[in-house]
This record gives C-alpha cells, structure tokens and sequence, in this order.
C-alpha cells in the first residue's frame, strides 16, 4: 500500500482530506494506508479519482499513474 501513501503525500492530502474527497471514514483510510485492512472495488474507484490514477495503479498491475480516459 506504498503506492497509496505515496500519491497521496505527492498530492498534498492528509488522511482527512482523503476522507473528505473519498467518503472513506479516516480510521479506515488509515488501516487501508498501512495495509491492516482492504478496500472493496469502490473504495479503490474512490480513491483512483481522488488521486488522479487508475484502479490498475493502486493495484499494482502497472506502473503508469496516468487515469485511463474516462467516459462522461
């Protein structure tokens, strides 16, 4: 989950900003952060637009950070 907190600290957020762009609670954005708890698909689609990634990226599936185009 370093991939997590790094963007996050490259973005400037705290853990309460994430909660608030997020809906995630912080304590649990906390235990997701540090690897004591995962989070559900939605939760990791929360978290890749809040941060500008993809679900990929989070995942560790690819090393590009760049977000897939998004259909409107």
């Amino acid at each position: 989950m370093s991939r997590l907190r790094d963007l996050r600290l490259e973005k400037g957020y705290t853990q309460v900003k994430m909660q608030m762009l997020t809906g995630i609670d912080q304590s649990d954005y906390s235990k997701i952060e540090s690897g004591k708890r995962y989070y559900t698909f939605e939760q990791c689609r929360r978290i890749a637009i809040a941060l500008g990634t993809s679900m990929d990226y989070l995942a560790e599936l690819t090393d590009e950070k760049k977000p897939y185009p998004r259909n409107k």
